[in-house]
């Protein structure tokens, strides 16, 4: 947390209106050999009121990934502030990546919001859902123009699935990746990020994520980025008004470049819960006579 408000600090002093922060952020990934042993350090409670207060005092629309508990499931999710202080609301991803699946429960597209704001339309898709091609439609069809990918995915195509997001979308990317070293992660034996490091010295310098943070026009345009030297702050001028409306007119894949004669997505928006009580709750008795729901 108090790295997020230096961070944000940062950002304020160079004149930046909207920070966004890689995935997991807040909370932690699950990255190395034992991390299921660390889960319950993994929860998000009251941290949500101190990061809207670092909006508000630092007058920007916050973006972050964040690990959020939900009863027993954890969920991989983006947090939405704006500038006066408010949660705006959140994007639980929809379908974690490998391993992750075993720890992070999955979201549904009751938590994909768009948000109108001074600069653009705000949403966010995390890591590997940005492949999902459905998803990012309904994304496009919400009128995203600001389009947030948290991730943890530093490899070589990135880059290349981000430029076809934003010219897909006609939109303007934002993909903060996260950058770690060994040593940001608690130390052996309490946690693992290889079987062998129970055995050997461990570099604590080593890099376990290396980054390529980068923002991208709705021309496919790199206007920062990426960033593989290590943790840091960088910013691009978004010109949404101008720039986007040109983008769209070339290609917009959901108005005059689509087909919904042939080709068309349904989906549903509704919050998928396991239990749905139909009728009204029953009425007892305590043991004073007063009358309570069960």
């Amino acid at each position: 947390m108090n790295k997020a408000e230096r961070f944000l600090k940062e950002a304020a002093e160079l004149g930046s209106q909207l920070v966004v922060v890689s995935e997991a952020f807040i909370g932690g990934y699950p990255h190395g050999y034992n991390f299921a042993m660390l889960l319950p350090l993994m929860s998000l409670g009251p941290e949500v009121d101190r990061l809207a207060a670092m909006a508000a005092k630092y007058k920007v629309y916050l973006v972050t990934g964040a690990i959020e508990r939900e009863g027993y499931t954890l969920y991989c999710s983006v947090l939405l502030f704006d500038p006066e202080g408010n949660y705006l609301g959140k994007h639980r991803k929809i379908m974690p990546t490998y391993s992750k699946r075993l720890v992070w429960g999955f979201g549904d597209c009751s938590t994909t919001p768009v948000y109108d704001t001074p600069y653009g339309k705000l949403g966010s898709v995390i890591f590997r859902e940005n492949r999902m091609p459905l998803l990012r439609t309904s994304m496009y069809a919400k009128g995203i123009e600001i389009y947030c990918a948290p991730t943890a995915d530093s490899g070589d195509t990135w880059v290349s699935t981000m430029t076809h997001v934003a010219m897909e979308g006609g939109c303007y990317v934002l993909s903060p990746i996260q950058f770690c070293r060994r040593k940001d992660y608690p130390y052996p034996p309490k946690y693992l990020y290889s079987p062998s490091e129970e055995f050997v010295t461990y570099d604590s310098d080593s890099i376990i994520w290396a980054g390529g943070s980068v923002i991208i026009s709705p021309h496919g345009e790199v206007l920062a980025g990426p960033n593989y030297e290590g943790e840091g702050l960088f910013t691009a001028d978004l010109d949404v008004r101008g720039e986007i409306p040109k983008a769209k007119f070339k290609f917009d894949v959901i108005g005059h470049y689509s087909r919904p004669d042939i080709l068309n997505l349904t989906v549903n928006n509704r919050p998928l819960v396991p239990v749905i009580f139909t009728s009204s709750p029953c009425k007892s008795k305590d043991k004073d006579g007063e009358r309570k729901d069960i």
